[in-house]
């Protein structure tokens, strides 16, 4: 497999870790809502981690994709 093949793959697996997070966080803040989290500060702030945590897997997954021609091609 080329390079550019292997950074493809491993850009589609950062995404799928991404939306992992997403969920995880969606599911954090229902659980706050919902009253079922005693903690509600804490909850929030496990949220916002875990955003932070899915948006730099974004940032990784796009500068992978992002990738100059090769020269020597």
């Amino acid at each position: 497999m080329s390079d550019q093949g292997q950074l493809t793959e491993v850009a589609a697996e950062v995404r799928r870790l991404a939306e992992e997070l997403a969920d995880l966080a969606l599911t954090r803040l229902r659980s706050a809502a919902a009253g079922d989290d005693a903690d509600v500060a804490a909850a929030t702030a496990d949220e916002r981690r875990i955003t932070r945590a899915r948006r730099s897997l974004e940032k990784a997954a796009a500068l992978l994709d992002d990738h100059p021609a090769d020269p020597f091609v």
